[in-house]
């Protein structure tokens, strides 16, 4: 995942006001107690720190890739 397409799916997943909100302030667990932009800045791959993100948000895997299908990941194992 591009950083671009983290930012897409933060807008269209959370909202652009409120998710740039959670991204900037929100600290996670699975992120090493760390927002996901400070994770981001310390280099963490973004698809990680996205499924931190909606892990931590309780998002089902069915929403968490939007509308948009061609971005439907395989399921982690």
């Amino acid at each position: 995942m591009r950083y671009s397409e983290f930012w897409e799916l933060v807008e269209e997943v959370l909202g652009s006001a409120p998710g740039r909100e959670i991204v900037a302030n929100l600290v996670v667990g699975g992120l090493e107690n760390r927002t996901a932009a400070a994770a981001l800045e310390d280099g963490a791959e973004p698809r990680t720190v996205w499924h931190a993100l909606c892990d931590e948000l309780d998002i089902p895997e069915s929403e968490r890739w939007g509308a948009d299908l061609r971005r439907v990941a395989p399921p982690r194992r």
